[in-house]
């Protein structure tokens, strides 16, 4: 794996300490800490897109293959931890989102990763296609930013508030394809 090229490090693992600081409180009173990330670079708009909606969020590397002990240890605490939802990125075998899964019954969301010579093929097969009984989410090569989407909306489903905030960013981005399109409307339609 790459290190993860995020805010506060462009050359080192980042490691964001989970701590009562770095957990958020839903609209139901229930503590969360939010989104754990494992991968690469990759990654990097998926943690823009947790901070643009105020999710806490801890960073890591773990390898199916080279650190399954560590990537198990750490599936089988993240509940008691407090985190809603795992996003995983992984590419070429990209066995890292279910060995995940295998070891916890939290959502765990794969992001496939173009890093080969297939262009992520590879790694999109080997993240969706999970036995039965070991559910992955999967989203496209390279889609982070809707990893951490996704794992908005599972946490969403116990926090009114950050439902609001997402209903508000697709209603704003509904209203920018309109806008757009009466710009082009009145600029080539005759």
């Amino acid at each position: 794996f790459h290190p993860i090229k995020a805010k506060h490090s462009v050359t080192a693992v980042v490691a964001l300490n989970y701590s009562e600081a770095s957990q958020a409180q839903n609209s139901n009173g229930t503590r969360y800490n939010m989104a754990e990330i494992i991968c690469d670079e990759v990654v990097e708009k998926a943690i823009e897109t947790l901070e643009t909606y105020g999710i806490p969020h801890e960073v890591h590397v773990y390898s199916a293959h080279r650190t399954p002990v560590e990537a198990k240890s750490f599936a089988e605490n993240a509940r008691e931890a407090g985190f809603g939802a795992i996003i995983a990125a992984a590419g070429k075998a990209a066995h890292l989102a279910g060995a995940i899964a295998a070891n916890t019954t939290l959502p765990v969301i794969g992001i496939p990763v173009k890093s080969s010579t297939l262009d992520g093929l590879d790694a999109l097969l080997s993240t969706v296609q999970m036995p039965a009984g070991i559910p992955v989410a999967t989203v496209a090569i390279d889609g982070a930013a809707n990893a951490a989407l996704l794992a908005a909306q599972i946490i969403a489903v116990e926090d009114a508030e950050l439902a609001q905030k997402l209903t508000d960013a697709r209603k704003k981005a509904a209203e920018d394809v309109l806008k757009k399109d009466a710009e082009i409307a009145a600029k080539y339609s005759k």
